[in-house]
């Protein structure tokens, strides 16, 4: 038996495959302890009148931290020869807006609908962005702009039950970040036993574009920013 590929699955065969073969990543993890975030999301939903999911902290949270590492929505590229006396000549080019692209299971197939310039957006405006771009992705009505342009990537499985995973990042991007399932964990905390909800977050990052001290960095900063979910509002 054999089950033909749709469009949209063979043209993302097709850049996976190709990400794959010609990134060599590195790939690192880091546990953060959202028991406040949780605990905050539903009384901000209310106060702010319109959904505020986790999803919506995650990409706030990538934004924030790729404006203060730029490196991390850098690219490895190939120079015009002309900058150059000498024939063309490997460089990082920075990308200019930071585009945070997220997959969608979608009828037709996985789709990334990406929010752009998510830096300059409120914690409202990305999960409001968030609800209209997943139901266009699941209703076949996403444009051809509302995908393109991704620059930095997110891949949330955890909403799967899936404790820790890493993702692949897309062609055009070198860093995308993969959030894991909540779990309770139990931990001591003054003198008694606390229960805390935790998830992993885990880095896939193009080594010729950014060195591991530096993305260590950026996924700690992260991870502390959803930590403390008060400075991503």
């Amino acid at each position: 038996m054999h089950i033909p590929l749709t469009r949209i699955q063979r043209l993302i065969g097709e850049r996976m495959a190709k990400s794959k073969q010609s990134k060599p990543c590195f790939y690192i993890e880091s546990k953060a302890d959202i028991t406040e975030l949780m605990a905050l999301r539903p009384k901000l939903s209310k106060s702010l009148g319109t959904q505020i999911t986790s999803n919506a902290f995650f990409i706030r949270a990538l934004a924030l931290a790729a404006e203060k590492y730029p490196m991390m929505v850098g690219s490895f590229v190939s120079c015009d020869p002309q900058e150059f006396k000498n024939s063309k000549f490997p460089a990082i080019g920075i990308a200019d807006a930071i585009n945070v692209g997220f997959p969608v299971h979608a009828p037709q197939g996985l789709v990334v609908p990406v929010i752009k310039n998510a830096d300059q957006k409120t914690l409202a405006e990305i999960a409001g962005l968030e609800k209209l771009l997943t139901e266009k992705a699941r209703s076949n009505r996403l444009t051809l702009e509302e995908m393109e342009g991704q620059t930095i990537g997110l891949s949330n499985l955890g909403v799967y039950g899936i404790d820790s995973f890493f993702a692949i990042p897309a062609p055009s991007t070198s860093t995308i970040l993969a959030i894991g399932n909540v779990l309770k964990i139990v931990v001591p905390e003054d003198h008694k036993m606390s229960v805390r909800r935790v998830i992993s977050l885990s880095l896939a990052v193009d080594h010729r574009v950014i060195n591991a001290v530096y993305a260590a960095e950026f996924l700690s900063f992260i991870t502390e920013r959803l930590q403390n979910p008060q400075q991503l509002i």
